[in-house]
């Protein structure tokens, strides 16, 4: 049997319209958004790592008059972004081996950083700083804690990683990010552990 870690993507490529059917749309991460996007130009290029389906994030951004390009693993998901916004850039590929050669005003990986390991996770903070745009906003969301914690998806397990929050802090001021804000298990947001960080 194959590590829940190492499953994630085929996971998200098995249950794509069971994932896309169940997630909510109303729109609870909306106060953290309005946040995010108030650091953020008029009509300002966001890069949205792990977009799932662009319901509802994706969608709010693009519907706001941002320009949003969108990477995930899974390509039934693309697909469904592709059929829902085809004025978008949609690209599957892994986080982990993100190379876009180009840099955007706004960042942000919402439930979907936080299913890598956390040696996995290190690394992918000078990726953050490679499409950063100076002054570029990140939101991200993660666990409360170091650890690792198993959840359930139709039957099957879903692997959820985490740093300390020292070292989330310690690594976004290496790669050049100033944090802003940062809640573990907000109330107000589904109990959702956010950060919300600025390139220098």
């Amino acid at each position: 049997m194959s590590r829940p870690d190492q499953d994630i993507i085929g996971l998200y490529q098995r249950h794509a319209r069971a994932f896309d059917e169940l997630r909510s749309r109303t729109l609870v991460e909306k106060a953290w958004l309005d946040r995010f996007l108030q650091l953020l130009p008029a009509g300002a290029s966001i890069l949205d790592i792990g977009c799932g389906a662009a319901e509802p994030i994706a969608r709010y951004f693009i519907e706001s008059d941002y320009r949003v390009t969108g990477i995930d693993a899974s390509a039934p998901l693309i697909d469904l972004c592709r059929q829902r916004f085809p004025a978008n850039d949609w690209q599957i590929g892994d986080m982990r081996k993100l190379s876009l050669k180009r840099r955007f005003d706004g960042l942000i990986a919402w439930d979907s950083f936080f299913h890598l390991t956390p040696e996995d996770q290190r690394p992918m903070f000078p990726i953050f700083r490679e499409h950063a745009a100076p002054g570029a906003a990140l939101v991200f969301t993660s666990g409360p804690r170091h650890g690792e914690a198993i959840g359930s998806f139709e039957g099957e397990r879903l692997y959820h990683g985490s740093l300390a929050p020292a070292e989330y802090g310690a690594l976004l001021d290496e790669n050049g990010f100033d944090v802003l804000s940062h809640v573990a298990e907000d109330p107000d947001c589904g109990g959702h552990t956010i950060w919300l960080a600025r390139l220098r």
